[in-house]
């Protein structure tokens, strides 16, 4: 995903999520806007944030960060790589897309790593044997439809 990213954090001192997102979005802007010798906002907008209150919530934006390098979640035809334009047909070609992306967590909640020295997965508890089999659960019974989460809503 080219123009934004998505995290699952956990608070542990008070104000410690603010402060941290503001470091982490100038801090980058700085970085970037001297290596491509640019200057002002890189961001637009202030970062949003929402309180997860309870495990539909939780289970629900997890699933949405993890497919959202998928097309998928917008609707539509099949599948469609957000940043390189190629088709994917079949679920099993969407969990493998899931699985080589470089940018996601899901390999790390799927028994493989990719970012073992910052993730910590001990709100999930045992969750990830079962993760990936959720995951394809969810895209085979989801095939084709746009996403539906009912009553949930996370604004």
């Amino acid at each position: 995903m080219r123009n934004h990213y998505h995290l699952l954090l956990s608070e542990r001192v008070e104000g410690g999520l603010s402060l941290f997102l503001r470091k982490l979005n100038v801090g980058y802007a700085n970085y970037f806007n001297e290596r491509y010798e640019r200057s002002g906002t890189l961001f637009q907008g202030r970062t949003k944030k929402i309180l997860i209150e309870n495990d539909a919530q939780f289970n629900y934006i997890l699933h949405y960060i993890h497919l959202n390098p998928l097309d998928y979640l917008k609707g539509g035809e099949g599948w469609r790589v957000r940043d390189k334009g190629k088709n994917i047909r079949s679920v099993q070609e969407a969990l493998d897309y899931l699985k080589e992306y470089r940018w996601s967590s899901y390999p790390d909640y799927t028994g493989e790593q990719n970012f073992p020295s910052i993730l910590t997965t001990s709100l999930f508890g045992e969750a990830s044997g079962s993760y990936k089999k959720t995951i394809e659960k969810y895209l085979k019974g989801a095939e084709g439809k746009e996403l539906e989460i009912g009553s949930l809503t996370l604004e």
